[in-house]
């Protein structure tokens, strides 16, 4: 009967809020006692599933390496066929500009060690028809010459080499001049008279003359005249619409013929 009336007691006084205190103090420690147990049980769990983790992190990653390797050689393989596409495009615009000759493509597979002289060595050759003395031209303009011929391959003496001359005539003053190369690569206009109206950004052509290349190929611009008093003739520095030094793919004109007009010059007269 005591312990009825005892827990009557109880009752009343939890309803009525009295115990709450006694109520927390009791429980408090049993509950910090819980959550460290399930921290402690977390931590276990994540160290024994850490190594399986790890491991599979590591092989994505490799997967992840990989694909992202091939995607860059795709990207690199897709940029070279879309630059050799737009060279092919190019090349073909310019021989539709120039339908009166016919031309052989050839890749460009090899370039001059010497810094003496100039040339590239392209992958064609005599068993493709190709002959010394046959022009070479890029989507842009004049490359150079061809003066060496083996069976699969040829060899192109640029317009900047040192030994070379090109007849060309300067626009719009219809001036006849030589365009010579040199050591560093510079083009120079030789041999044009003093009182010849040519400016900066007069554009370059062959003339034809000479018989070693067509008429009306561009071959660059001017960009400074040198005139003296003193002097026979005027120069000037031109710069070349071709950039050599990233010549892929060129032109070779193999219905052009040359004609070595050495003969018919006088004695102590040279062909340019």
């Amino acid at each position: 009967m005591v312990i009825a009336l005892v827990v009557i007691g109880l009752l009343a006084l939890s309803l009525g809020g009295y115990l709450t205190p006694l109520t927390r103090l009791s429980t408090q420690p049993i509950l910090a006692v819980q959550a460290w147990f399930a921290r402690a049980y977390q931590g276990i769990l994540t160290y024994l599933n850490a190594p399986k983790d790890v491991n599979t992190l590591r092989a994505e990653n490799r997967q992840l390496k990989a694909e992202v390797s091939r995607l860059q050689t795709e990207i690199v393989t897709l940029q070279q066929q879309l630059t050799e596409a737009e060279l092919l495009s190019a090349l073909l615009d310019f021989a539709r500009a120039h339908p009166q000759n016919e031309y052989k493509a050839a890749q460009v597979i090899g370039r001059d060690p010497n810094p003496f002289v100039h040339y590239i060595i392209i992958n064609r050759g005599s068993d493709d028809g190709l002959r010394v003395g046959m022009p070479v031209v890029s989507a842009e303009g004049l490359v150079g010459v061809i003066n060496a011929v083996i069976p699969n391959a040829a060899r192109v003496q640029l317009i900047t080499d040192p030994a070379s001359a090109v007849d060309v005539v300067v626009q719009p003053s219809h001036t006849n001049a030589v365009l010579t190369g040199s050591l560093t690569g510079e083009l120079a206009l030789d041999m044009v008279p003093l009182d010849a109206q040519i400016h900066p950004g007069n554009l370059v052509l062959t003339s034809g003359l000479g018989g070693r290349y067509p008429a009306n190929i561009l071959v660059g611009q001017i960009i400074n005249v040198h005139k003296l008093s003193y002097a026979l003739f005027q120069e000037a520095a031109v710069q070349p619409v071709v950039d050599f030094h990233r010549l892929q793919i060129v032109l070779v004109i193999v219905n052009f013929r040359p004609v070595d007009i050495t003969p018919l010059l006088k004695p102590n007269e040279t062909a340019p």
